[in-house]
């Protein structure tokens, strides 16, 4: 599976200007729903904060992959976000966190859901992709980097 196939562009955001956990995921969710039309952005909000709950998808290197299972979805979507100031968002190396990579899946979906997020944890091991995205100026740069590791993998 390639990120690109399940990346929404219209939903990525280049400067969040929020400063906690619950505004980045809200901020997240309504750019998805404004172009996702079997997205509430309440709900998503909801099933996002649930699974922060358990254990802060924050993994650290300045990177969070915030991810939930939704009720009525009928494919894997995905989209990133950006915070050039960092955000506390209780990352397990306890640094603030730049990039957010947001999954939502079917509420049903099973090995796709985690060979998914697999790929994007691998995507940001890398030094020079997390640094390409810290870099970009436009969302066209961000998606030519994503695409551009999608292609390596």
């Amino acid at each position: 599976m390639k990120i690109m196939e399940i990346l929404v562009k219209e939903a990525v955001i280049l400067d969040l200007g929020v400063r906690t956990k619950r505004e980045v995921l809200a901020e997240m969710a309504a750019s998805l729903a404004k172009v996702e039309p079997q997205i509430e952005a309440e709900r998503l909000l909801e099933v996002l904060m649930e699974r922060e709950a358990l254990q802060s998808t924050g993994i650290g290197e300045g990177v969070a992959i915030p991810h939930g299972k939704l009720a009525g979805l009928n494919r894997l979507i995905a989209t990133f976000a950006r915070s050039r100031e960092g955000v506390d968002f209780e990352s397990i190396d306890g640094q603030p966190t730049h990039h957010f990579f947001l999954l939502v899946v079917p509420e049903h979906s099973g090995g796709q859901y985690l060979k998914a997020l697999a790929r994007i944890s691998r995507f940001f091991r890398d030094p020079a992709f997390r640094e390409s995205l810290a870099n970009g100026e436009a969302v066209e740069d961000v998606i030519r980097a994503i695409e551009e590791e999608d292609a390596k993998l």
